[in-house]
């Protein structure tokens, strides 16, 4: 009889641990969220702000200025404008940064910076960029400027693969921050193949806030670089005039599954008394966040959620999203998919008072798997400019009734179980 030899075995052995990897990604249960709010005094109160900074671990500051920009030919002529003025420091932070002209010239003016002494440090991660190779930046590297990339697959890495930094920042002479949902890219600001350019918001910050911006990059470049960022110049001593409170939370999965980011909106959802907005390019609320959405909407808060119609990028996302709306429709939300291209923009706006816009979607990937970054602010105005765009958007969207629903053709609904599949992965 023959036994196998010690090489047959390793390799049996490496094929079940890829599978169990495997399998404990796609069905591994993600964690149940209760909120437990019964005393809670209402989300525009100093109290619920306290509360709120706890459980997240943020600070709120006040003094703020927040500016919301919409579209790419509004956020990409501000950032480039920001880095043109910088001085001593330009961290930037992205998924996707793609070839193409808008990248050229986010190449050029953060190597002309470089090339003027400006510490200049861009941080990519390795799966959302990966046709960008090291070589694109060659201009900026031999001006001075360091690239680094987030968890490129390395053999003793391969376990944390699928955690992507899924962060969008701008941070210049740690004063000026930018966030929001856009990386760097031509399809947020030019028609591709026949399509419009993408609908998607980023938003200026200024004041001590932007040190929390500051200390999110400084997270993960540490994991990228090895290196701690504690050079004053990041952290300057900034005078606050009169603005918002607003804080930001920076989110990266535990070993147990909770992220600060699920705790902010489980949060905000549970003690919404008016409405909620949701705009989400990938809406797929687990079992949890739906509850607390049927909760609301059945206590009479008005829910109302812009997701992608037709042109969202991932159609598979969206057949599963689909698949969803059936009880929150029922109950009397409102869900609405936007017509006129993919719209990327990721905003959350609770009883005209809260805002919350960052990089996380709707979806488990931001909830449980990926690095996000949001800013929140108790603040009417900034309220009321986020829904602004909420209603236009909506006006251009077509509103989807539960009877149209249950109506679907059984070819989407085949499709929507192969979609349950990778659910927790989308």
């Amino acid at each position: 009889m023959d036994y196998p030899t010690w090489l047959e075995v390793v390799a049996v052995i490496s094929v079940l641990v890829m599978v169990s990897f495997v399998v404990l990604a796609l069905f591994e249960p993600g964690l149940a969220y209760k909120v437990d709010a019964q005393d809670s005094s209402g989300p525009d109160s100093p109290d619920f702000m306290r509360v709120v900074e706890a459980i997240t671990d943020a600070q709120a500051r006040g003094g703020s200025t927040v500016e919301v920009l919409t579209n790419g030919e509004v956020y990409y002529e501000a950032e480039l404008e920001a880095i043109s003025k910088a001085e001593r420091s330009i961290h930037v932070e992205a998924y996707i940064f793609q070839k193409g002209e808008v990248a050229a010239r986010f190449v050029k003016a953060l190597a002309e910076r470089a090339r003027a002494g400006v510490k200049v440090k861009l941080l990519l991660d390795a799966l959302g960029s990966f046709a960008t190779g090291s070589s694109y930046f060659k201009e900026l590297t031999e001006a001075g400027g360091r690239v680094e990339w987030y968890h490129p697959l390395r053999w003793h890495n391969w376990t944390r693969y699928n955690n992507r930094t899924h962060r969008e920042l701008f941070i210049i002479d740690g004063r000026v921050g930018f966030t929001g949902g856009a990386g760097v890219a031509d399809h947020w600001l030019h028609e591709q193949k026949g399509k419009p350019r993408w609908r998607d918001t980023m938003f200026r910050v200024e004041g001590d806030v932007v040190l929390s911006l500051q200390a999110t990059f400084v997270e993960n470049w540490l994991e990228a670089s090895g290196e701690i960022l504690a050079c004053e110049d990041y952290f300057p001593e900034i005078e606050n005039g009169e603005g918002i409170s607003a804080l930001v939370v920076n989110s990266s999965p535990a070993s147990g599954g909770s992220t600060r980011a699920r705790i902010l909106f489980q949060t905000l959802l549970a003690s919404a008394r008016e409405s909620v907005l949701i705009t989400t390019p990938y809406f797929l609320p687990d079992r949890s966040a739906r509850r607390d959405m049927l909760a609301a909407v059945r206590r009479g808060v008005r829910v109302e959620v812009i997701t992608p119609g037709m042109h969202s990028d991932h159609l598979l996302t969206r057949t599963a999203s689909r698949r969803l709306y059936g009880d929150l429709l029922k109950a009397g939300a409102r869900i609405f998919e936007y017509q006129p291209t993919m719209i990327h923009a990721k905003t959350l706006v609770v009883d005209g008072v809260w805002s919350v816009v960052g990089t996380t979607n709707f979806d488990n990937r931001s909830f449980g798997i990926n690095d996000e970054v949001n800013l929140a602010a108790l603040d009417e105005a900034l309220a009321a400019r986020v829904a602004e765009d909420f209603a236009r958007d909506r006006d251009e969207s077509r509103e989807i009734t539960y009877e149209e629903w249950l109506a679907r053709p059984l070819w989407e609904r085949a499709f929507e179980k192969f979609g349950q599949v990778l659910e927790r992965q989308q």
